[in-house]
């Protein structure tokens, strides 16, 4: 699987997940998927059990996960939010 998302979707994601979310510790999380950022605010994390997404400067961004099972099953998480919550 190719890990490419576009800047527009992850930021939209995030927002929904702030905005909809439970907030606790400095970390929103929404459906199992949590989504924080670090002291400075460059730097988004969005998460699940098994996958980290780190989102940062120039829209570089990583993907930290053991099968690509997980990462699929993490990007229709991500879907299913961008597409449930307004």
């Amino acid at each position: 699987m190719k890990n490419e998302f576009d800047s527009h979707f992850v930021l939209a994601v995030f927002e929904k997940i702030r905005s909809h979310g439970k907030h606790q510790d400095d970390a929103y999380t929404l459906e199992g998927v949590k989504a924080y950022t670090d002291f400075d605010g460059y730097t988004l994390f969005i998460e699940d059990a098994s996958v980290k997404l780190s989102f940062g400067f120039h829209n570089q961004y990583h993907f930290d996960y053991e099968k690509a099972e997980q990462m699929e099953q993490f990007e229709k998480k991500l879907r299913h939010i961008d597409a449930s919550y307004a």
